[in-house]
């Protein structure tokens, strides 16, 4: 009897030592299956995920063709597409959805309030009405901000007013954004106006085959300079940007760095390849089990102010050198 019962103890014991083994291996064969839905198209924003998103996916262990499976949609620059992508991801049952803008997320929101939901290149979260508070999101949505709030344009209209002195400026946006940020943004500038004694032009532009009319109205109304809107359609046709603010000879600034190297002469933002680079960090908390509501958000601490000169000397004018001493990076 006493070996029968140390036999039973010791074959106990051992299925106690193994069953963690067990439960390691299960989820190192585990696939995850993720969704990707984003206001651009796969050919604007691929290299953006090729070059930074998937190398940082792979950095944390989550290796697409391996232990990750990645459902993209891509909306083409058409918001309107977004809540259809929503409700495809969430009949897939996908383990997490990434939706880089706020639109894209508040798409993904409606659409479920379980799946967990990472956002990249919000505005404002709280305005948006992602989250209940950026320190304890409290639901299903959590991630990374491009701003820290709309007093940002403030700066970003004050930065413009010093580089080209202009005193007429517009600002182009597109009012296709379901976004509550990009408004408060516009009633940010239209107070920060009297203030630098710039008189502002409102002009709107929901998609590319409104760009050039929009730029015409500017130069019809005499404008000097031109701010534009930080906006994922508008990133997407960037370099037909560029073209038409050479064209029509408008300095522009511009919230997104990644305009710059386009052609665009400045921007004052973060860089959107270190908030892509970031968002895996997120993902990966999810997936090994922490919840988003418990996930603060992470607002940018950085701001670069890039500068292209090759576009200054195009439109002949001249940045002022004591802001050029003040940029972060200066394209020649």
């Amino acid at each position: 009897m006493a070996v029968t019962v140390t036999r039973l103890f010791l074959v106990a014991a051992l299925l106690m030592l193994a069953a963690p083994v067990a439960v390691d291996a299960q989820q190192a064969g585990k696939v995850y299956r993720i969704g990707y839905m984003s206001i651009p198209s796969r050919q604007s924003a691929g290299d953006l995920m090729d070059r930074v998103f998937l190398p940082a996916l792979r950095q944390r262990g989550l290796v697409e063709g391996k232990n990750l499976l990645i459902e993209r949609r891509w909306a083409d620059g058409k918001p309107e597409r977004l809540p259809g992508f929503a409700a495809e991801l969430v009949a897939l049952n996908v383990d997490l959805i990434v939706a880089p803008q706020s639109d894209a997320a508040l798409a993904a929101k409606r659409a479920t309030r379980t799946i967990p939901i990472v956002h990249v290149v919000a505005g404002d979260p709280v305005a948006d009405g992602l989250v209940a508070s950026l320190a304890r999101p409290g639901g299903n949505v959590t991630g990374l901000t491009s701003t820290p709030g709309a007093e940002m344009y403030g700066k970003i209209l004050e930065l413009l007013r010093e580089a080209t002195g202009a005193s007429r400026v517009a600002v182009l946006w597109n009012p296709a954004r379901d976004s509550p940020t990009i408004e408060l943004g516009l009633r940010q500038l239209k107070a920060a106006a009297p203030v630098l004694g710039v008189q502002l032009q409102v002009f709107k532009a929901p998609g590319p085959e409104q760009f050039e009319p929009a730029f015409a109205a500017m130069a019809q109304g005499r404008t000097n300079a031109l701010l534009i809107v930080w906006d994922s359609t508008f990133w997407q046709h960037r370099r037909r940007l560029a073209e038409l603010e050479a064209k029509y000879r408008l300095p522009t600034m511009h919230e997104m760095t990644d305009f710059v190297p386009a052609g665009g002469l400045m921007a004052y933002g973060v860089d959107l390849a270190d908030l892509f680079r970031r968002a895996p960090v997120y993902i990966d908390k999810i997936l090994r089990g922490a919840k988003p509501a418990d996930l603060p958000i992470e607002q940018p601490t950085k701001f670069e102010l890039v500068i292209n000169l090759k576009t200054a000397k195009a439109l002949g004018m001249a940045i002022p050198p004591a802001l050029l001493l003040r940029a972060d990076r200066v394209i020649e």
